[in-house]
């Protein structure tokens, strides 16, 4: 059997330390690629197209929050994504699967709970800490939120977050190696896409569901 490819994305060398040892005593000793921050994420996850998991930090220098595994589920659709994070209240479980994660660890779980984590999600389960029930999102407007995020196209996906991080159509345009023309025309569909008038509206939207920071 080929050993599994695993990308680990957390900005704390320590954290990827731990994790580093948790993989290495599973079986198969899968192959690790670590990312310190949400490009080195990205990149990894275009330069290895056939890994079979990652494991993504919700703060991590590039990305606010949901926001990044909004945009990689858009760009990587048949990669599975765990979020692994201290931030293990149930509405962002919920909201992490709901918007496309393959499971939820919290940072505080036994290395034998994150292999079983791992494990599970690597034989195509969902899985979640003991005790987390799903249900359904009780805020309707974080419900709805969540329906449009999931209309936007992978590029669409990569300008919201990015507008997420305060960046300028300028700024962003340089970043993807397009216009700012090609970018204006971008916020203006994702602006329609979740019925709001401003790229502050946008961002604002965002915070309720934890996929940005909040507004100063």
């Amino acid at each position: 059997m080929e050993a599994s490819t695993i990308i680990i994305a957390d900005d704390h060398p320590l954290f990827r330390g731990a994790l580093k040892q948790a993989l290495t005593g599973m079986d198969g000793n899968p192959a690790i690629i670590e990312a310190g921050d949400f490009e080195a994420a990205r990149t990894a996850a275009s330069d290895n197209a056939s890994a079979d998991l990652m494991l993504l930090d919700l703060a991590m220098p590039g990305v606010s929050g949901l926001s990044g595994l909004i945009a990689l589920r858009a760009e990587f659709p048949s990669l599975p994504v765990v979020i692994v994070s201290a931030s293990d209240d149930h509405a962002t479980i919920r909201r992490a699967l709901d918007l496309g994660a393959s499971g939820f660890i919290s940072k505080s779980a036994a290395i034998d709970e994150i292999r079983t984590g791992i494990a599970a999600v690597l034989e195509g389960n969902i899985y979640t800490p003991g005790g987390y029930s799903r249900g359904m999102e009780p805020d309707a407007e974080v419900a709805d939120l969540i329906n449009r995020l999931r209309t936007l196209t992978p590029q669409q996906s990569r300008v919201l977050a990015m507008l997420a991080e305060g960046l300028l159509n300028k700024q962003i345009a340089y970043e993807l190696g397009v216009s700012e023309a090609t970018i204006k025309a971008h916020v203006s569909a994702i602006l329609l896409k979740l019925n709001v008038d401003s790229r502050t509206q946008a961002v604002i939207q965002l915070t309720k569901i934890g996929a940005a920071k909040a507004a100063a």
